[in-house]
């Protein structure tokens, strides 16, 4: 063996480990101090809606694939699903090091990153300060308050895949990259957050692009050729390490929300895709571009804390507000002034790390700049959504896929990458350069770009309007707040631009001092790195502090309330409560109950029709019944339907009230109303007596117009996927089950013999029984869990033998 260079070539990766684990403990201390947890809303949403399928699963051992406990019913795959053939989930569990969420993932995210500038030619000690900077750009924080835990770790393979890419593209390391690449796919596929890896695929479009051109220059192309048809080769091996999930998904993503709904009669149902409006709700103005440079440039977050020496603090002071009073209403401000209707904060890519990017437009490799120049630019461009509509309207009308995907503000997560690779690759040329006139120049010109915008920001801060979207909720406010509140958004935009302004001059004195020989280059890359780091810490700490923490805060969440209690004393096999706080975004109601709402962004598309259509109307009225003093059911036919028991409008037990006209898990109907579309099929269902009539789309089932009613159908036994009825009637009944209908998996019986499962009143299950005593199964068992499993462990077996062989191939590779 050749002897290996402990200094220079295991150290580095050492001290890149170790420096990584030293920030992720200090930052995220109280998970490993005090025993607590980062309270992550849509975590806490993920576990109530995920309820009921844990705790089959730790029941049982087996997957239920589909849970009652969110929207009627609903499959379970992009809630919680475990695939045994997923081989993967062990590099994503040892690679972490066992860290706790979310500090693994900030650990992860900067591991990626390092590795991506090292296959870049960065140097390591170098590559170190470029992972920390892009491990703590405050996108990735913020998504950890939030809880989007699957797109931040999307987010962290991004630079893995990258990587593999390159390394097999450009470097002809074709076993390595190839390794390389089918691993990062296969974790990223698994976290399965498509949106983000849709938009990692603009990333390795423009990529492939531009080296395309470059082989063809170079007369390479047959070679670039066989390099390309490696990757293929690696994306489809991890693929099929996720092909049960990707199977699943895809099945129900026809029948999602996400997929062409049947309606013809209403144009926002007309694409095969996401509304627009709703897609675009969430789009940056195009200058909320400059947060990327200074972070409070529009006031940082809907909800941001100010101290009591504020303007609005003042304010409250001069009024009369006491401390306390002026305490709480300083905790939680509107500083964000922007034209979304909020957020969590801004996304902050660090004010030298804008310097670097803007320097590397100089001297970078041309094809590398010209890369990550188009893809930066693409970044903003999308992420201004309809604040940009003549080319992001085309591109959501028309660019595959892309209308599947909603908060367009999410593009930015391209620059977050792009940025920081090509500002630590221009560092790391200009230590290779050397002082020379030209860099000086490249240097003031950088400078004199992103300087030069945070000084001007300093200058003209006083002529913003300083309102935006989240003002027309301050209306009734007096005009003496709303004045002091502009003018400390005014004073955060000044104050945050000569903070950049500071940090981008020092950062710049670095290099000067280094490229004069002033200072050695360890020290100016130490110096470097505690400049990137300082200055991205206290801007994340705005968003992510230790008032984020809570020693548990899924017991303080889910702890039964009186309302629960109450409920619960109901013993029936499956009933439905409705929340009418806030019923279509929470899923607290979900962990105690089989709930009406609750909260997903992809929901069935005929429920999410339904609840457009009928329930919210239908609940409306409700609401206005029983302010009024009463609590009639007859007009909610929907609800009835449904088998909603229970309606709860507070904690409290005496804020729930039993609906005596609920119809149950099952009854017969007298009355088929034939319809022949699914327009028709809505409109009826909104108007008929549930209880006696169903309506019937006849262009998709065969059905008569009336059956018996004189028997009934009994629920025995309940599983989230298996229901067993029995059924005693004199003649033959049309029988509607108070269960969503899915048209994929689920497989009735009647007495042991295969039935027809119909589709009625747009959303139901229903069948025809013959009269007489029967047995009648739902089994929720579909093809596509079962066959994608099988395909999925033979392609992790595949990648883990692939895995070993590079490493037997690196390690003989060292012999003489």
């Amino acid at each position: 063996m050749k002897n290996i260079d402990f200094k220079t070539q295991i150290l580095p990766h050492l001290v890149a480990i170790v420096v990584f684990l030293l920030i992720v403990f200090v930052y995220f201390n109280p998970l490993f101090l005090e025993n607590k947890t980062v309270k992550q809303n849509d975590i806490l949403q993920w576990r109530g809606g995920a309820h009921e399928l844990l705790e089959h699963r730790e029941k049982t051992g087996e997957e239920s694939l589909w849970t009652n406990s969110m929207f009627g019913g609903m499959p379970g795959y992009l809630v919680s699903t475990v695939f045994p053939g997923d081989l993967v989930r062990y590099i994503k569990k040892y690679s972490s090091l066992g860290l706790p969420r979310p500090a693994s993932q900030s650990f992860i995210a900067m591991v990626c990153f390092y590795v991506l500038l090292l296959v870049f030619g960065v140097r390591p000690y170098l590559a170190i300060v470029g992972a920390i900077a892009f491990g703590l750009n405050s996108f990735n924080i913020i998504n950890m308050e939030a809880g989007h835990n699957t797109k931040g770790w999307a987010i962290a393979y991004m630079s893995l895949v990258i990587a593999g890419v390159h390394l097999t593209l450009k470097k002809g390391k074709l076993l390595t990259g190839f390794t390389l690449t089918a691993v990062a796919l296969a974790l990223n596929f698994r976290v399965n957050h498509p949106q983000i890896t849709y938009y990692l695929l603009y990333i390795l479009l423009i990529y492939g692009l531009v080296m395309l051109i470059d082989a063809i220059k170079e007369k390479r192309i047959v070679e670039f050729s066989k390099r390309g048809a490696i990757l293929i080769l690696a994306a489809g091996l991890a693929i099929g390490t996720n092909f049960g999930r990707y199977w699943t998904v895809m099945e129900y993503s026809a029948y999602s929300q996400r997929g062409k709904s049947e309606l013809k009669s209403t144009g926002e149902h007309a694409s095969d895709g996401l509304d627009r409006n709703y897609a675009f709700d969430w789009s940056n103005g195009m200058m909320e571009t400059m947060t990327l440079l200074i972070p409070n440039y529009y006031g940082g977050a809907s909800n941001q804390s100010l101290d009591k020496k504020s303007n609005l603090g003042k304010a409250l002071k001069k009024q009369g507000a006491a401390p306390q009073q002026i305490k709480q209403q300083l905790k939680s401000v509107p500083t964000y002034w922007g034209p979304m209707p909020f957020t969590s904060g801004a996304i902050y890519a660090g004010a030298f790390v804008c310097f670097l990017f803007v320097l590397g437009l100089f001297i970078v490799e041309k094809k590398y700049r010209y890369w990550l120049l188009a893809a930066t630019i693409l970044s903003i461009m999308l992420s201004w959504g309809k604040n940009f509509e003549t080319f992001n309207y085309f591109m959501f009308d028309y660019f595959p896929m892309y209308n599947k995907f909603r908060a367009v503000s999410m593009t930015i997560v391209i620059a977050l990458v792009t940025m920081p690779l090509l500002g630590f690759m221009a560092l790391e040329k200009v230590f290779k350069m050397g002082f020379s006139k030209t860099l000086q120049k490249q240097i003031l010109i950088a400078f004199g770009v992103t300087g030069g915008m945070a000084l001007l920001t300093i200058a003209l801060a006083g002529m913003g309007g300083f309102t935006g979207a989240v003002d027309a909720q301050l209306a009734s406010y007096p005009a003496w707040f709303l004045d002091a509140l502009k003018a400390d958004r005014e004073s955060m935009m000044r104050s945050d631009a000569f903070r950049s302004l500071v940090f981008i001059l020092l950062g710049v004195l670095v290099i000067y001092f280094y490229l004069k020989e002033k200072i050695s280059q360890p020290i100016a890359i130490a110096i470097i790195g505690v400049l990137v780091l300082v200055d991205l810490w206290v801007v994340d700490k705005r968003y992510l502090n230790d008032e984020n923490y809570a020693k548990n805060p899924e017991g303080d969440f889910f702890a039964p309330n009186a309302a629960d209690d109450f409920i619960k004393q109901d013993k029936a096999l499956s009933y439905r409560v409705f929340n009418l706080q806030n019923p279509w975004n929470e899923a607290r109601t979900s962990y105690h109950h089989k709930s009406v709402g609750g909260y997903h962004a992809a929901k069935m598309r005929r429920y999410q029709d339904l609840i457009g259509a009928g329930l919210t109307t239908q609940t409306n009225t409700l609401v206005e019944n029983l302010q009024a003093g009463q609590a009639d059911f007859t007009q909610a036919g929907l609800l009835n339907m449904l088998n909603t028991k229970y309606i709860t409008f507070s904690p409290e037990a005496a804020g729930v009230i039993k609906n005596p006209n609920a119809l149950g898990n099952a009854w017969f109907v007298r009355n088929v109303k034939l319809v022949n579309s699914p327009d028709e099929e809505l409109e009826n269902v909104e108007t008929i007596n549930t209880s006696t009539t169903a309506v019937v789309d006849v262009s998709k089932f065969k059905v008569a117009r009336q059956y018996g009613t004189s028997g009934a159908v009994k629920l025995l036994d309940y599983k989230p996927n298996f229901l067993k009825y029995e059924s005693n009637n004199t003649e033959k009944g049309m029988a509607v089950f108070s269960e969503i209908y899915y048209p994929v998996g689920w497989v009735a019986t009647i007495d042991g013999k295969k039935a027809n499962i119909l589709r009625a009143n747009y959303v139901l299950r229903a069948m025809e029984i013959p009269a007489g005593k029967h047995t009648i199964e739902f089994k929720f068992a579909p093809k596509s869990y079962e066959m994608g499993n099988s395909i999925m462990l033979a392609s992790s077996v595949i990648l883990y033998l692939v895995l070993i062989a590079s490493l037997v191939v690196f390690f003989l590779r060292k012999k003489e």
